[in-house]
């Protein structure tokens, strides 16, 4: 905008009115923080600077484009810039993102994140799920000490879908089937004494022997001391796996043994998740990993800001502590 212009924008400012310049003064918060986005885009990328093609470490600078940097990888060829090859590539409206991250800290719901931002309902749905896939992949690389683990359930939801092969449910709606059935999705979670936490979505119907091998196995620690429910597929997964196993007998009262074993701990982190997601009034099934990871991040940092968040999801996960 050439001088004359600037000073005749400016003298019309006097004419607008209070909704006007509301929008105004969040038009130029947003585009200030923009430099900032771009800012932290490219730390993320410095501290790892590999190819996302072929993760070679040497590349060069090969031009700007939309406000980032393009390289030019001395291996492959190929160019990227530090958003290629994670999910936040090729989203726009970069100016909003810290805006959109600080509604994920709130817990805000899809519409009332859109309304706040000023964006469409299914560019702030989107969003929410292209920020949560890295986020959610990140767990504990292993359980010490006394670990829980207990599993729970939800029912199996196809929310959004337009074909079902069964009769659609009404919000709110039932298990046809008493008790645990393949109509109910199982989430399985261990958590130890120092608040690390890993989660899963194992599937529909009860837990198996063969998930928990998959699942606990890699995660639980040498030292690890399991303790659960009186469920008897964790007492054959801790006898075959020679894993040290103490068994809560729920149906009898027990609430703790010895004076320090029970599974208070990961029954209440249920509780908190449930009640949790109770505001989103149904999460599709597809997407509760995303949901589990976003809790997890929530639980492990209680001081979550935006400029984290963006770390985290594109899978710098070094800012990341527990409180």
């Amino acid at each position: 905008m050439k001088a004359p212009e600037f000073l005749e924008f400016i003298s019309e400012i006097n004419q607008l009115d209070h909704h006007q310049r509301t929008i105004l003064m969040t038009t130029l918060d947003q585009l200030a923080d923009e430099p900032k986005v771009y800012g932290l885009i490219e730390s993320i990328f410095d501290s790892k600077g590999a190819c996302p093609h072929c993760s070679h470490t040497k590349s060069y600078r090969h031009g700007m484009k939309n406000g980032l940097q393009r390289y030019r990888c001395k291996a492959c060829k190929k160019t990227f810039n530090a958003l290629t090859g994670s999910p936040l590539a090729h989203l726009r409206h970069k100016s909003k993102w810290l805006d959109y991250l600080g509604a994920i800290t709130e817990s805000l719901t899809v519409r009332k994140a859109a309304k706040e931002i000023n964006v469409h309902r299914n560019t702030a749905f989107r969003w929410r799920h292209r920020f949560l896939s890295w986020i959610q992949q990140n767990r504990p690389c292993a359980l010490h000490g006394i670990t829980e683990a207990d599993e729970t359930y939800l029912l199996e939801s196809h929310k959004g879908e337009r074909h079902l092969d069964r009769p659609p449910r009404k919000r709110g709606g039932c298990a046809t089937k008493r008790g645990i059935s393949g109509e109910q999705v199982c989430i399985l979670i261990a958590r130890d004494r120092s608040k690390q936490t890993v989660d899963f979505v194992t599937g529909n119907g009860p837990i198996s022997k063969t998930t928990l091998v998959s699942c606990l196995k890699p995660v639980l620690d040498i030292d690890a001391l399991l303790v659960s429910d009186g469920n008897p597929t964790y007492s054959a997964f801790c006898k075959a796996e020679n894993v040290s196993h103490e068994i809560i007998n729920m149906s009898k009262g027990q609430r703790i043994i010895k004076g320090a074993f029970h599974i208070q701990n990961v029954n209440a982190y249920h509780h908190r998740f449930k009640s949790w997601l109770d505001r989103f009034h149904g999460v599709a099934t597809k997407y509760l990993p995303n949901y589990l990871g976003w809790c997890r991040v929530m639980d492990q940092d209680h001081n979550l800001t935006p400029e984290a968040l963006l770390h985290y999801a594109l899978g710098d996960f070094q800012h990341l502590t527990v409180t």
